[in-house]
């Protein structure tokens, strides 16, 4: 069995999504011994984000210069690593009411037809069904259910629609809101969250 770690945000240590994802992680190898665990922090190893030049490599053109060449591998790589894997945890904060840059970025070098998805003649099909994605989430404020502020809700709507659209039917969210309101309140969210991990291990 594989799983695939993906972190996004930029505040390294004190990034509540990073730490969540971890506590997801470990849960995961918990429960399966000997899981093989692929580690990618788009904030440290960033992906490019997609280009023209891109999408001409995509399409046998050689690319240009050495580095270009390397982001290419990369993205190519980041696609046989979702690929491959049965279980995706990614954590992903949220930034101004979406996800972060990188981690759209990321996305973007997934999203190739014939790949991930596929055009039919009934509309689109996704090609990468038959695995998990845990999204550890994390928000300033308030966005789920009813909220005043449910509207602005760009990341886990964008994320559990893109993943559908690559057939990925099982995604599951680990939710820590309201944490930038204050202490007693992120630490509220944080126990929460904790304890949803626990549930989905058991």
């Amino acid at each position: 069995m594989k799983l695939l770690h993906v972190d996004s945000s930029i505040l390294g240590p004190a990034s509540v999504s990073r730490q969540l994802s971890e506590a997801i992680v470990a849960a995961e190898r918990a429960a399966h011994p000997g899981i093989e665990v692929t580690r990618l922090d788009l904030a440290t190893d960033a992906i490019g984000h997609l280009t023209g030049v891109h999408l001409a490599a995509g399409q046998g053109v050689v690319p240009e210069t050495a580095a270009l060449a390397e982001d290419v591998a990369a993205g190519a790589a980041a696609l046989d690593a979702f690929l491959a894997a049965d279980i995706v945890v990614i954590g992903a904060p949220m930034y101004n009411f979406g996800i972060p840059s990188q981690l759209k970025a990321w996305i973007d070098r997934l999203a190739v037809a014939g790949k991930t998805f596929r055009y039919t003649a009934n509309g689109p099909e996704g090609l990468a069904g038959g695995k998990k994605v845990i999204v550890a989430s994390s928000r300033g404020g308030f966005y789920s259910g009813d909220t005043a502020m449910a509207a602005f809700d760009y990341q886990e709507k964008y994320l559990r629609a893109v993943f559908n659209f690559f057939g990925v039917t099982d995604v599951t969210f680990v939710r820590a809101e309201g944490i930038a309101i204050g202490e007693e309140q992120r630490n509220q969210a944080l126990a929460a969250a904790h304890a949803e991990i626990a549930k989905l291990a058991a």
